[in-house]
């Protein structure tokens, strides 16, 4: 088995070519010997062949396993693997349970592709050293081979525990744990988007039980949790990601959503504000506006609240609705002083002094406002017209439409109140309904507040 054999010394006897069946005879059996005779091992080459594969360092003092091992590794390593397979048997013929002789099948079988009967060499060299690195790493590879990633991994990590000098497998074993990471993102994702939602937040804790530092898998169960109906668990979960990432703006602008649903609008307003300030594109400066409008409106008073559903607005209504809902408009308007007399305790005596003040609701010539009085079509008219004469000042070409005089069929051009009316119909914040304006029509507080964002909207 050393790899160099003697001469065989033939004697041939006298006169046997004059024997020809003799002289054949002869001639096959020394070919047949020659045939039989071992197979000098070649010397590793430059570039070992499967340079992933362990060499299988045998454990025991046995010469002629290590010499055995030693020549089948350098058949394999030249891609002989007959020759290394012969080898590897002999081994394991010198010393049965040979971990490293085991090993060396496995690999040979490996190389052919045959991972079952790979597979059935490592685990045997396994079974008496569980803790024999080549054929862990042999196991690795075998299993990576048929597409079972998990148990490839742990075999790898048993690998470098058994062997810190395989420093090469890291780079390995963190490629396969990101890559069983996405499978698992992204059957958490499946699972989400086919409303089977218990199923994704499992998943999705598992893939952060393995990947604790990601923003990203919080922010995805955060959004779980809320599809739940889970408010609490999700407001949790997204302040995780922005804890692990302060720059992850959607997490922020969900947290700022579910409190402005809990009713908490000033929090909301901070949650949108940071948000902006990641994400400047991304409109949430609009979000934390109207969070804003929504934690004032929150604070005004009950009687305020109401008007959204009431049948018939008051003018004293009227003046808080322009005067909450137009302040900037407002602030743009001439001021004068105006003296009334019988606002005082009204619920809305604020926004009345601001809207006779800028002349948009003046009170009457007896100095009373009216605040009780019920609006009509026309009056909110003219407390129209009157904004629109302030905002058109710096728009040109709203100040020329609200100059037209629309034909409008039951209000004629000698109407008192038509120059108002014909205004705020070409604005379009009071357009016509079935052909008429209805000037006596009552004003409902849903009416009222449709106008002015209509009238709002020409500002922007």
């Amino acid at each position: 088995m050393s790899g160099k054999l003697s001469s065989p010394k033939w004697v041939i006897p006298k006169n046997l070519w004059r024997e020809p069946l003799r002289l054949a005879l002869l001639v096959t059996v020394i070919l047949t010997v020659v045939a039989c005779a071992v197979k000098t091992a070649p010397p590793l080459p430059p570039t070992l062949k499967y340079a992933e594969f362990v060499y299988p360092a045998p454990l025991s003092a046995a010469a002629r396993e290590a010499m055995a091992v030693d020549r089948g590794w350098r058949f394999l390593q030249n891609d002989d693997l007959s020759n290394a397979e012969r080898e590897f048997a002999a081994a394991i013929k010198s010393v049965p349970n040979s971990a490293a002789a085991n090993t060396g099948q496995g690999d040979v079988w490996l190389a052919r592709h045959e991972y079952m009967r790979a597979l059935d060499y490592f685990e045997v060299a396994l079974r008496g050293v569980p803790a024999y690195a080549p054929a862990l790493v042999g196991k690795g590879l075998t299993l990576l081979s048929v597409n079972r990633d998990s148990e490839a991994r742990v075999a790898f990590e048993a690998a470098m525990k058994a062997d810190a000098s395989l420093t090469n497998l890291s780079a390995r074993i963190d490629v396969l744990k990101f890559r069983e990471i996405q499978n698992v993102i992204a059957a958490a994702r499946t699972a989400a988007n086919a409303g089977r939602l218990d199923e994704a937040r499992t998943t999705y804790q598992r893939a952060i039980a393995a990947t604790p530092d990601s923003a990203v898998l919080y922010r995805e169960l955060g959004i779980v949790e809320r599809r739940s109906g889970n408010a609490a668990g999700a407001l949790e979960q997204f302040n995780r990601a922005v804890m692990l990432d302060p720059a992850d703006a959607i997490s922020v602008a969900q947290m700022g959503e579910l409190l402005e649903e809990r009713g908490d609008f000033a929090g909301a307003e901070t949650a949108f504000r940071n948000a902006h300030n990641v994400d400047p594109l991304a409109g949430y400066d609009r979000k934390a506006d109207a969070a804003a409008a929504r934690a004032r409106e929150a604070a005004l008073p009950a009687e305020y609240q109401a008007l959204s559903s009431t049948p018939q607005i008051t003018r004293g209504d009227l003046a808080a609705l322009i005067g909450i809902r137009l302040d900037d408009v407002l602030r743009q308007a001439s001021r004068t002083t105006e003296v009334i007399t019988d606002t005082g305790g009204h619920w809305a005596a604020s926004w009345i002094a601001e809207v006779a003040a800028a002349a948009v609701m003046p009170p009457f010539d007896n100095h009373t406002f009216q605040p009780r009085a019920p609006v009509r079509r026309v009056d909110l008219a003219e407390a129209v017209n009157a904004l629109l004469r302030i905002v058109s000042r710096t728009r040109p070409a709203l100040q020329a439409r609200i100059s037209s005089q629309p034909t409008i069929p039951d209000v004629s051009t000698s109407h008192l109140n038509y120059p108002a009316i014909a205004a705020a119909v070409s604005a379009g914040v009071l357009p016509l309904e079935g052909g008429r304006f209805d000037t006596e029509r009552p004003v409902s507080g849903s009416d009222a507040i449709a106008a002015l964002d209509r009238l709002r909207a020409l500002t922007r």
